[in-house]
Formats: structure tokens, C-alpha cells, sequence
């Protein structure tokens, strides 16, 4: 393709830092000129990030996500049609959205699931389906007109890596004609303000597990923080463990003396783990140490006098070790 056919094509800025950014760009590299990819990186050069490297692959610019202000110098020297957004944490301010057309990607079925970890959330909620809807941006947390709709069903297979998988497929198949469409006058439908739900932002610590709730809800929340999320996690000799499989048990044994978080069986034969939850018994498969390798439950947790969860007694052990210690180097200091 020759560059001036290439200029005949509508411009497009991306902005987008999650995981969702990388099948918006290649769906957006086919059919328009994408003048810049404003995203923010771990690595200073970008170079372990993929969306980054992809779109050097295409020429695409990879501009560095320095704040609202850089942004704004972007729109002004780059002069987009549209600016598509596909997992930015910032609310836009109206200066912004005065500069261009801005079309948003959302992982949620609008009105429902406004804001933040929208995915993470209807998974922990137990909700029969997630969504994705690609809206026009106005002043309002995700509150602009709908140009696309469609939800997906949340399998009991499912976790947040594979059903971000199939979003960012049709992500991928329809951001493109959207995108052309609204520039072509297409303004999209109105939301029902008065269905209007929201997520609210999630954070690490919020991962940790509740061994007093029912064994289902537990499961959800492992399933709600696979990677690229950073994983529900509780305690197990005073030590952080991830949890990165376990499933609820059906019909399992009924136990009189109910201690939350009590380890009740280690196969070595399995490599599985069950513990009590609130209601049931939650079976572990796969776990992982701080800084550890992800390993088999049973490997870690080989008997059943163990109890997960953080507990008053693990807490004063390590204050007495530590108090030891320090009474220790003390005297030797003298």
C-alpha cells in the first residue's frame, strides 16, 4: 500500500494500557491510519511489552502515557478523526473530549458495571454473563451513546483470562466497522441512566481469601484473578499463598467441627488439597509461594494439621521471633 493511499484512510490516536489494547490496535492497523498508541509500559524501551512491539512492527508510534496533559499535546500535534480508548484507567475531562471524537471499548453490558474491574466483579458476583460495549465518551463515567453491544455468557469453565480471551475477539472482529460507521454519522443509542450500576477499583489486598464464605463464592474469586490479575491468595504457615486453581466440591463429607480454612485431606496421588470453606469444602490444585514456582497444593500442604488464613497465633509467633532477634543482635552489639 502506498503512503498516499494509506493517507486517504481516517486517523486514529489508541489509548489504551490494559490487556484489552492489543486486539483493538490490530483491528484498527487494517483499515485506518493509526497516527499514535499512547500507552504506559513497565519497561522503560517497551520492548517486553507486546502491544508496544506490535505496533512498532506496523510504524505505529508507541507514545509514552505521561498524564492528561501529554495526552492533550497528542490530540493537538497529531490531529486524530477519533481517539479509541481500550483499558484506561482515567476519567477524560471535557477539555479533552472537546478535542476529537473519542469511542471507548468497555468490558461490561451498559448501563451495568460502570467503571472499574467490570469483568473481575461479574465473575465474584456469580452473573451469568459478562459484555462488551463500544460507546462514544462524554463528560460521566461511561455514560456516552451505544454504537455496539454484545454479552457473552460466563461458563462454569471460565475464568477472567478466557473470557477476556473471547471478548477481545469480538473486540478485534468489530472495532473496526464501528469506528467507521460513527465517523460516517452514525451518533448510537441512549443509555437507561436509570439501570446505571458500578464497579469499583480493585486492588491486590482485595484478593485475599475469607475462609468463613461459602466454598463457591471462594472459587469464584480464584477463577476472578487469574493472571493477567495478581492472584486470590491467603496464608499458610504465616507465609502468603497463591491460589491459582481450585473448584468447590460437590456432595462433600459432612464435617461436625467446622474450622474455616482447615486443611481435611492432601492427596499425593491427586496433588489436591481440600479445605473447609463456610458452607463446604473448597479443593486447591494448583499454588504458588511469594517468589516461588507454581506447584501442586499437595506438594506445599502435605497434612491435614494445617490451617489456612492468617491467624492471631502465626501473627505473635513472628513478633516473638522478631523480638527475639532483636534481642539478640542487641546483646551482641554490646
Amino acid at each position: 500500500m502506498s503512503s498516499e493511499q494509506a493517507n486517504t484512510k481516517p486517523r486514529v490516536l489508541q489509548l489504551g494500557a490494559g490487556p484489552t489494547a492489543l486486539s483493538c490496535l490490530e483491528a484498527l492497523i487494517e483499515g485506518f491510519q493509526v497516527v499514535g498508541l499512547v500507552r504506559a509500559s513497565e519497561d522503560a524501551d517497551g520492548e517486553r511489552d507486546a502491544t508496544i512491539r506490535r505496533a512498532r512492527e506496523f510504524g505505529v508510534p508507541a507514545l509514552r502515557d505521561d498524564g492528561l496533559g501529554a495526552l492533550e499535546c497528542y490530540i493537538d500535534e497529531l490531529a486524530p478523526d477519533c481517539v479509541v480508548v481500550s483499558s484506561h484507567a482515567r476519567i477524560l475531562p471535557v477539555r479533552l473530549l472537546e478535542k476529537s471524537r473519542f469511542i471507548n471499548v468497555h468490558y461490561a453490558p451498559l448501563p451495568k458495571y460502570r467503571g472499574r474491574a467490570n469483568v473481575n466483579w461479574a465473575i465474584i458476583n456469580g452473573e451469568p454473563y459478562v459484555g462488551i460495549t463500544i460507546h462514544t465518551m462524554v463528560p460521566g463515567l461511561d455514560a456516552g451513546k451505544i454504537l455496539y453491544q454484545e454479552v457473552v455468557e460466563v461458563r462454569e469453565d471460565d475464568d477472567v483470562a478466557t473470557l477476556y480471551d473471547r471478548l477481545n475477539s469480538i473486540q478485534r472482529a468489530r472495532i473496526a466497522a464501528i469506528v467507521r460507521a460513527h465517523l460516517n454519522g452514525n451518533e448510537g443509542a441512549s443509555q437507561d441512566e436509570r439501570k446505571a450500576t458500578y464497579g469499583c477499583t480493585r486492588i491486590p489486598e482485595d484478593g485475599e481469601i475469607d475462609w468463613s464464605r461459602p466454598a463457591s463464592e471462594i472459587q469464584r474469586l480464584v477463577r476472578a484473578l487469574v493472571p493477567p490479575f495478581p492472584g486470590a491468595f491467603t496464608y499458610f504457615q504465616g507465609r502468603r499463598l497463591l491460589i491459582w486453581r481450585a473448584e468447590a466440591v460437590i456432595d462433600p463429607l459432612c464435617y461436625e467441627g467446622r474450622v474455616p480454612g482447615r486443611v481435611v485431606s492432601s492427596s499425593r496421588k491427586t496433588g489436591t488439597v481440600d479445605v473447609l470453606a463456610g458452607d463446604g469444602v473448597l479443593r486447591l490444585y494448583d499454588v504458588q509461594r511469594d517468589s516461588g514456582e507454581r506447584e501442586s497444593a499437595a506438594q506445599l500442604i502435605p497434612s491435614v494439621r494445617g490451617t489456612l488464613g492468617l491467624r492471631t497465633s502465626d501473627l505473635l509467633a513472628r513478633i516473638e521471633r522478631l523480638e527475639r532477634l532483636l534481642s539478640e543482635q542487641t546483646t551482641v552489639s554490646r
